[in-house]
């Protein structure tokens, strides 16, 4: 808990067996009140794993895709009364350290989102990200930052960090259930006018981290150019979309 506000650690899994500990070992505990874990109907021992660990696990009985597994998470963290939700995946990609970092900036109400960033302080390459993930990341995030006019350093990061209240303005059940979710996640916080904020983050691409092949790479990046677009037209009133539509339908809270 910081600032009275209780923090909760979600983690959207999929074969996620051999790096589940090491990332639940380096989590701060001292300040995280509850980790939830949603197993998308892995193939190996994942979700025995982390009940072994203590973590609340939830268990899809079929995959339902990436942005499935984040909307099951994020419901589920609302449930347990979290003010704070941490997302980081259990494939060891990102250092869990960094939690007690981005929860802090959301507990000093400085921000209602907060990003972990591959590309800030310039490391990504350093730290071993493909060469062609690091071009394709800094184009689209280009492009976007044009479409939606924001500022942001990357769109694509998988560590994020939301307030309660950010996570029940959104229509996040208007999004897509696979990768694109994430992209839409973050294009609507712009739109819909919240505190983003960024903190530098290492990466580790060592083999069990998780990735995408290259044909669905490029399905996610039509995705994300789609997105920017949608929300040009909404914004500009030349179209509609349930996406950006206050309206739209929203998580339980």
């Amino acid at each position: 808990m910081l600032h009275e506000k209780k923090i909760v650690v979600i983690m959207p899994a999929y074969n996620a067996e051999l790096t589940l500990k090491k990332t639940y070992d380096e989590i701060p505990h001292d300040i995280v009140d509850q980790i939830i874990l949603t197993d998308d109907a892995s193939s190996d021992s994942t979700a025995e794993v982390s009940k072994s660990l203590g973590i609340k696990t939830i268990v899809h009985t079929k995959n339902l895709g990436y942005g499935a597994n984040q909307k099951t998470c994020y419901q589920a963290a609302l449930e347990a009364g979290a003010d704070i939700i941490v997302m980081i995946h259990p494939d060891y990609q990102y250092p869990p350290r960094l939690v007690t970092a981005m929860a802090g900036l959301l507990a000093s109400d400085l921000f209602d989102v907060v990003l972990g960033s591959r590309i800030l302080g310039g490391r990504a390459l350093k730290n071993d990200m493909p060469m062609y993930k690091y071009i394709s990341n800094r184009i689209l995030t280009f492009l976007e930052n044009i479409l939606i006019c924001a500022k942001l350093s990357e769109y694509h990061t998988g560590y994020r960090a939301f307030t309660r209240k950010a996570l029940l303005k959104l229509p996040l059940l208007e999004n897509s259930d696979d990768f694109v979710f994430d992209n839409q996640m973050l294009v609507q916080a712009v739109f819909f006018g919240l505190r983003i904020g960024e903190v530098s983050s290492p990466c580790n691409y060592e083999p069990a981290a998780s990735s995408i092949n290259f044909k669905r790479s490029c399905v996610y990046g039509l995705g994300v150019l789609m997105t920017a677009v949608k929300c040009l037209l909404h914004r500009t009133g030349i179209s509609h979309s349930p996406l950006f539509d206050p309206n739209g339908k929203k998580l339980k809270g």
